[in-house]
């Protein structure tokens, strides 16, 4: 089982981008399966989007052509790059990674945008 610790969140402008990191520690990162979700005020965590280990990924509709996940198994690392955002993209952000059975989630990192 892995350990996630997000970073990058922060208070950003509409139309402005930010890149999420999520640092993973622990034995075989490669065969997880990777994603980011999200979780707004008085909200479901939903999913944003996820990258496959053997490197398929699939997206939010809310979020096709404006974010994009990428990973780094050498490094252990995912990272979701955010462009265009809105301020209904503000929520609490989080990593999950999967390998069944064990399930891991980061702490979250916080996205707020607004002016």
């Amino acid at each position: 089982q892995v350990q996630l610790v997000e970073s990058g969140g922060g208070l950003v402008q509409p139309g402005g981008s930010l890149k999420l990191s999520c640092a993973a520690s622990g034995n075989n990162f490669s065969l997880h399966h990777v994603g980011w979700y999200r979780q707004a005020p008085g909200k479901q965590r939903e999913l944003v989007a996820a990258v496959t280990r053997s490197g398929s990924t699939n997206y939010a509709d809310s979020v096709k052509g404006r974010f994009s996940i990428s990973r780094d198994n050498a490094k252990n690392m995912v990272y979701l790059q955010m462009n265009t955002l809105k301020p209904e993209d503000t929520a609490v952000y989080y990593c999950n990674a999967r390998w069944l059975p064990y399930d891991s989630w980061g702490q979250g990192t916080q996205v707020t945008v607004s002016s």
